[in-house]
């Protein structure tokens, strides 16, 4: 099976006796508050799905990571993984309790490092922009000046309130593929209902591996990206229907959201290499918002990586309904010549018909995805 990233798959929880100690020692600790993306990091670090990290980023790994896309040790690693320090008073050597938004312990930092970073720098490194309209450099403003870095040990992971049955570790996912004899797996990311567009993709990879990994991004998005509980009854209804069931796992993927486009192409790709996938599905506009990256630069800044990394990305273009073909296809596939044959639907306009209670059409979308979502716009309308 493929390696982690970095060579070993990490694993930051600690069990038995030794939590119970942890527990106990923490009570008498200063306590650190994490908000959303900082739990969900600790999550994703404690069970080996950001291996090699093995706690929050000091500030060589972090400038390092800004200007080169590698940690200070020459390893590929596009995205800071930060956490902001709320008031409290440490040092070097300290341990500072971390717990949830409820005051539940979630687990110890021993800290390394307390440091300040310039957030513009941050930004215009690792997003390309320092404009306060995109999301990730709204989220740096929202946080302090400081960071604590260091080893975490984690007694609890945060608590969920649905697709707890589908939150797979790393190690859970590895074993999973290799009960089912697959050798090569294929992931999609996502953080939208698979349209039909998706659907084409990801058949269109599994026809040259042995399985394909659905993994969602269920971690906190966009206030007007739609709720990962109706994406997740979305996936279910597709993939009860439309998909192989003996060469397709849903699984959820707890990160949150970045919106760093090329930079959080390759994060996503080897994050799914930590989960045992040996190829990753890299469309148009990976991980983009509004107009900040080109359409195909997520594919082409990984591709400046890719000797580099173990994953093999599978590259697609934009896919459309080729009214003459009668199916999806791509312009590599599309014998169409007027545009009028190709038809693409915006995701604006989509919602708009959506919330209209309007099924978009079966070219973009299964019906039965679209009434799910219908009646999510109409349930939040009455809210």
């Amino acid at each position: 099976m493929i390696p982690a990233h970095g060579g070993r798959l990490i694993n930051r929880m600690v069990q038995g006796a030794l939590r119970d100690q942890l527990i106990e020692h923490a009570k008498t600790l200063p306590r650190l508050t994490l908000n959303p993306r900082e739990q969900s990091d600790l999550e994703m670090i404690a069970v080996g799905a950001m291996s090699p990290l093995e706690g929050f980023m000091g500030r060589d790994d972090l400038n390092s990571v800004v200007h080169k896309s590698r940690l200070a040790n020459g390893l590929v690693w596009p995205l800071p993984v930060t956490l902001s320090n709320k008031g409290v008073t440490c040092k070097a050597g300290d341990k500072v309790a971390l717990v949830d938004g409820n005051d539940a312990l979630l687990g110890v930092i021993s800290v390394s490092e307390c440091y300040s970073y310039d957030k513009k720098e941050e930004a215009e490194g690792s997003l390309g922009t320092s404009d306060d309209a995109h999301p990730g450099v709204q989220y740096l403003a929202s946080i302090g000046d400081e960071y604590l870095a260091g080893e975490v040990t984690v007694t609890d992971l945060p608590t969920h309130d649905f697709a707890n049955e589908r939150r797979l570790t790393p190690r859970e996912t590895r074993v999973l593929f290799k009960q089912r004899g697959w050798n090569t797996v294929v992931a999609f990311q996502t953080r939208n209902p698979i349209h039909r567009a998706h659907e084409y993709l990801t058949k269109c990879a599994l026809e040259i591996v042995d399985g394909l990994l659905i993994h969602p991004l269920v971690g906190e998005t966009k206030s007007d990206d739609i709720p990962a509980k109706v994406r997740m009854d979305c996936y279910h209804t597709l993939l009860e229907k439309y998909y192989p069931k003996d060469r397709t796992v849903l699984a959820v993927y707890p990160q949150a959201m970045r919106y760093a486009g090329p930079r959080e192409a390759v994060f996503h790709a080897l994050l799914r290499q930590n989960y045992g996938c040996t190829h990753f599905i890299v469309g148009r506009d990976h991980a983009g918002v509004g107009s900040y990256y080109t359409t195909y630069e997520a594919q082409d800044f990984f591709n400046s990586l890719a000797h580099d990394i173990g994953i093999q990305a599978l590259m697609f273009e934009h896919a459309f309904w080729d009214k003459q073909a009668g199916a999806m296809a791509t312009a590599k596939t599309s014998a169409a010549t007027d545009p009028s044959d190709k038809i693409f639907l915006s995701g604006t306009k989509v919602r708009e018909m959506l919330t209209a209670g309007q099924r978009p059409p079966v070219e973009f979308t299964r019906p039965e995805v679209a009434d799910i979502l219908i009646d999510a716009m109409a349930s939040k309308a009455t809210v």
